[in-house]
């Protein structure tokens, strides 16, 4: 089903996220290094109407997690609230300037094996929004549609060589771009 880029979506997506009860957080703070990501929705793009959120590939040369798919995102500096964060890093990977009243709202904290409590915060582009990726971040940045997310197989664990612990693998259904044909594996916390 097409989720239209229009403030019905919008309005709908920002009532699930003020109804949505976040967990508590588990894992004491000074532990792990606090972190965001932005799970920014745009229009999808092409002849495509519908809602995506957008992915990157992270450059090959990053000292940290190169090549890996991700949400835009990174630490938090000193102080800053995870909305704050999410917000600067998505300007920085993608030169996408969004508002904080954006925010449609925060899901569960997450612990990495990397040492980080990744907070995820969900934002509405405006129409027309330019990804304009920074070559020192992101190697690419790809619109997935929701409704490619919302298919029963689109999702499946499996195991990697570079670690004891499983990964989600997103199996794309279409795409424009040969890079994001086939799966993507995205770590599991």
């Amino acid at each position: 089903m097409i989720r239209p880029f229009a403030d019905t979506t919008r309005r709908n997506i920002a009532e699930l996220c003020a109804a949505f009860t976040r967990l508590p957080e588990q894992v004491p703070e000074s532990r792990l290094k606090r972190a965001a990501v932005a799970i920014v929705l745009v229009e999808a793009g092409d002849a495509d109407v519908g809602t995506a959120f957008v992915l990157t590939r992270r450059a090959p040369r990053l000292r940290s997690h190169g090549g890996q798919w991700a949400l835009p995102g990174g630490r938090c500096d000193e102080g800053e609230t995870p909305v704050a964060a999410a917000l600067r890093e998505l300007h920085e990977e993608l030169g996408l300037e969004l508002a904080p009243e954006q925010a449609l709202g925060l899901l569960d904290d997450y612990p990495t094996r990397s040492g980080y409590l990744i907070t995820p915060v969900v934002l509405w582009s405006a129409k027309g929004a330019v990804l304009t990726p920074s070559p020192d971040e992101v190697a690419s940045a790809h619109r997935i549609a929701l409704d490619d997310i919302e298919r029963a197989d689109a999702f499946d664990f499996t195991a990697i060589p570079e670690s004891a612990r499983r990964v989600i693998r997103f199996r794309q259904r279409r795409s424009t771009d040969s890079r994001t044909d086939g799966g993507v594996d995205l770590p599991v916390p």
